[in-house]
């Protein structure tokens, strides 16, 4: 019952609500203030980017704009001069002077980033490859003059001239190597393959420029089967040599043979062994002088190739043609010749030049 006792002294105007304080409040209660809100204090005036900042970032674009200027007008040599290149440099300074300062940290960014596609690594590029590019840097009318000289630097047009023709040392050429094939065959039976097909390449004035001369290599012929046995390697050079003097062709040469004078360690490197006897490579050489014909022999032996290391070689030489790895070849290398359809354009031209 007490309970009904405490509840009953609580009862006012509204069932189970606390009695209103009396009038004036009850004695002795104090009234606490809220605390004030601390009042706010005038905005911070907000930082400003330093004198170093809008320094470099004005220095990062006029620098931008004198390079592009300097591509504009195809200067790629003044793109790469001490001058410009020193300014690059102090540029860079500049820029990570202002990377690590607060203040100025944000231009910098931006300068940096002006200096990382504007500078004289990319546009020296871009102004290289330009078309022209070669011809306008340091272009000399004199040096451009005796770029294209028809001829060859240390011959004269007569002797040019009275050499034998391209025609002339390709005909030459096929009926040598046919008169090879044919002896070779009836002597020791060799069946023979095409290999390397005949090229002709433009000859180098020695001025800078390409010659109204060329290079010819002749097709190149090689036997179907290994050529291996001493005596009969000897014997097939011989009927070779035999052969070409009856085109007016000095004795071969054997350039693998120590007879000749070469560093052993030289024909180690190029032909496997010091000894004839143990290479897997001979060379055989001839010339026609003055003419300019040089003709080759070359046997490859793989008997002694005991790495692989020269069949490699030799099967990279001969990827994607029908020559054999192994065999004996025949083949012409001709330098320096003229063809009859451009003598007299040769001549002509020639006429500009003093020698």
């Amino acid at each position: 019952m007490v309970r009904s006792h405490e509840r009953g002294q609580y009862v006012g105007g509204a069932e189970g609500a606390p009695p209103p304080p009396p009038p004036g409040g009850y004695r002795g209660a104090v009234r606490v203030a809220a605390p004030a809100s601390a009042a706010p204090g005038p905005d911070a005036a907000p930082r400003r980017p330093s004198v170093l900042g809008w320094s470099v970032l004005g220095a990062a674009i006029a620098f931008a704009f004198v390079l592009l200027i300097m591509w504009a007008a195809g200067a790629t040599a003044a793109i790469y001069g001490v001058v410009t290149l020193a300014l690059q440099l102090a540029l860079v300074v500049a820029v990570v002077a202002a990377l690590v300062n607060a203040r100025a940290r944000t231009l910098g960014a931006i300068a940096l980033a002006v200096a990382l596609v504007v500078n004289v690594g990319t546009i020296g590029a871009a102004s290289a490859l330009r078309p022209g590019a070669a011809q306008q840097a340091g272009s000399d009318p004199e040096d451009d003059h005796w770029a294209a000289y028809p001829g060859i630097k240390g011959q004269t047009e007569e002797e040019i001239l009275e050499r034998a023709s391209l025609e002339e040392v390709q005909a030459t050429a096929e009926d040598a190597m046919a008169a090879i094939r044919e002896r070779l065959t009836e002597e020791f039976g060799f069946a023979w393959v095409p290999g390397a097909e005949a090229d002709i390449r433009a000859e180098r004035n020695g001025y800078g420029g390409e010659s109204m001369l060329v290079s010819f290599s002749s097709d190149t012929w090689s036997t179907v089967e290994p050529v291996r046995d001493h005596a009969l390697k000897l014997a097939a050079m011989a009927a070779i040599e035999e052969v070409l003097y009856e085109f007016g062709f000095y004795a071969l040469t054997p350039l693998n043979d120590p007879s000749t004078g070469f560093d052993p360690d030289y024909l180690v490197r190029f032909y496997g062994s010091d000894d004839p006897r143990t290479q897997t490579d001979w060379e055989w050489y001839t010339d026609d002088w003055p003419g300019p014909m040089r003709f080759y022999a070359n046997v490859t032996d793989l008997t002694h190739d005991a790495d692989g290391s020269r069949r490699a070689a030799r099967e990279a030489v001969v990827a994607g043609t029908d020559e054999p790895v192994e065999g004996l070849r025949i083949g012409f290398l001709v330098p320096e010749v003229l063809s009859e359809s451009d003598r007299d354009e040769f001549a002509t031209r020639m006429d500009e030049y003093p020698y």
